[in-house]
């Protein structure tokens, strides 16, 4: 009888990923600190990445940022 009692909660998609389910789990149900962490740990490999490939690292965030800021400003006039 103990196995009809339990229930069966589905974990949600986004978890099941294989690398941002972890992040997504752990800034959804973990410690307080991880967003602090997530962050240098993002900074310290956009800066592993100027050290490998120079400039183009540097730079091409940058560049991917433009049409998103775009699409941001249209939305944002739109109301």
């Amino acid at each position: 009888m103990a196995l009809a009692d339990s229930r069966y909660v589905p974990t949600p998609f986004a978890y099941r990923l294989p690398i941002l389910g972890a992040i997504l789990r752990e800034l959804a149900e973990g410690d307080r600190d991880y967003p602090l962490y997530l962050i240098v740990a993002l900074m310290a490999i956009w800066g592993i990445a100027i050290v490998f490939f120079g400039l183009p690292a540097l730079y091409l965030p940058a560049v991917v940022a433009a049409p998103l800021m775009m699409v941001v400003l249209v939305l944002i006039t739109r109301g």
